[in-house]
Order: structure tokens, then sequence, then C-alpha cells
């Protein structure tokens, strides 16, 4: 049987969810950076992981954005297959509630056309990534992207024949090459695999899996370890001015790729890793 949710729920959820993103931060960030605070030797390093924390803390308590670079919104949408959206098209109610949540919100407008840098005005329009589910639901998730961050991301297209070792590499190299521009201790993602644009994208999901997740696959599992070890000894630290923590976390997806191919992607995200979810 068909089930229909209003357009209009879907405006307000999104709107809420802007909101929430920017305001709170999830758990698994605030008791990751906790378990960062109790790991840190440096005392520089230390101080700074307190101020995220308070940061953290303020936002929460007064209702204002963790960061003044409230993002561009990417929401991922996990529609049910017998559900029906009424009163509108899909994308357009997405929209309509960046819209009303970036206003509602105080939140910065910072989304232009890429060629005359004009503001949209609204922080419209979002990133939507769509994916078609079994069941009745509809999942959103709004992920708020600052570009501090962003702008770090890469992706290698490598020949098959490369080695694991090669594939650290450059992803220790990205963060490396970082710095201190994506406000460590970040979170990086990594996507394997797929193609061009289907790297990138597992890179960008990767960053939504809870830091505390056991990782399915045990050969994923030892990649994450070894890049958060070798990302960590770079010694950047938190908001680069040195310490053992430069990442938070490692998190990375895979997905079967061509035999003539190796795709993959990097997206850092800053400390706050903010998003947030709802289901309809």
């Amino acid at each position: 049987m068909i089930r229909t949710v209003d357009a209009a729920k879907v405006s307000d959820t999104v709107a809420k969810l802007c909101v929430e993103a920017n305001f709170k931060a999830p758990k698994d960030v605030v008791d990751a950076l906790a378990r960062a605070l109790r790991a840190e030797r440096s005392p520089l390093g230390k101080d700074i992981l307190r101020t995220l924390r308070e940061n953290i803390r303020i936002a929460a308590a007064d209702k204002v954005a963790m960061c003044q670079d409230t993002g561009m919104a990417v929401v991922f949408l996990e529609v049910g297959q017998d559900l029906h959206v009424a009163g509108g098209a899909l994308a357009k109610a997405v929209n309509a509630g960046v819209r009303k949540g970036y206003a509602e919100g105080y939140l910065r407008k910072s989304v232009v056309d890429p060629l005359t840098r004009a503001n949209t005005g609204d922080n419209t329009p979002a990133i939507i990534h769509t994916e078609i589910v079994p069941g009745r639901l509809l999942r959103i998730t709004v992920a708020p992207k600052g570009f501090g961050s962003e702008n770090m991301s890469a992706i290698r297209m490598f020949n098959p024949t490369v080695s694991r070792d090669q594939v650290e590499e450059f992803v220790v190299g990205c963060v490396r090459d970082a710095g201190a521009r994506p406000c460590p201790p970040t979170v990086v993602g990594v996507g394997i695999g797929g193609t061009f644009e289907h790297a990138a994208l597992l890179a960008k999901k990767a960053l939504l899996v809870p830091l505390g997740e056991k990782q399915a696959r045990a050969d994923l599992a030892a990649v994450e370890r070894s890049l958060l070890a070798k990302i960590n000894a770079l010694g950047i630290g938190p908001g680069g001015l040195g310490g053992a923590t430069t990442a938070l976390a490692v998190r990375a997806l895979a997905h079967p790729t061509h035999i003539a191919g190796l795709p993959v992607a990097v997206n850092i995200c800053c400390h706050a890793l903010r998003h947030a979810s709802a289901v309809l």
C-alpha cells in the first residue's frame, strides 16, 4: 500500500534539520572530542580541544551556530519505493525547507553562482542525493558542509595495480597538504571504487557513518586504523598548532569497480561534522 507524505511536511522537517545541524553537534562527535582530550599530550592541543568543546556547549545552550560558515546544505534522501510525496515536487520541497531553515535560524547564506559569484540570497539550491530504498518511509539527513574543509577534498584515478600503501599515501598526503585549513581535528571520509563520481559520493557518505560504529569489513577497518595512525603522526594537531589529534576518525566506504581502474576520493570535514536526520 502506498503511503503519502505532504511536501509541506518535508519542507518543515528540512528546515528544522538545517537549524539543528548548525546548532547542535552529534553525540558521537562530542564523545570523540572527549576521547581526544584525554589522549592529547600537547598542552596547547588540550586547550584547543577544550575550547572546541565549550563552543559546542554554548552553541547548543544559546541556540546559535557553532561556526560562522554555516555551510552549503547537502541533503541525503532515502525514499521508500512505496512512498508518495503529495502537494509538490520533492526537490522543491527540500529547497523550500533549506530556504526556511537558513532564514529562521539566522544562518549565513553562502551559495553563489559559480561564474558571476552572485549570491542566491537564501542558501539554495541545496545539493540533493536521492536513493530509492524498500519501504514506505522517508529518511532525511541534512549535512551542512563548510568549504574550509570541502576545498581540501580530492580524487585520484589510480591504476588497478596500485598498492594499498600508495592509496594510503594519497589520503595522508591530502591531509598533510590541507594543514590547518580544514579546522582540525578533522574527520576524513574515504571512498574507494565505483566510478569517478561515485567514489566522491562514497567519501562524503562515509562522513555520515557514526564515529564509534564498527566497520563491517575487516579489510576496510584495517585501512581506517592505518590511516588514522599515519594522519595523527603528522603532528598537525588541533587547530593546526601541533599535537597528536589531527583527525578524530577515518571512515571508509567501498564499492566494486572496473577491472581497469581504482578511483579513490577523500572528503575532509571539520571537527564539528555537522549533520542531523529525521524519518517521516
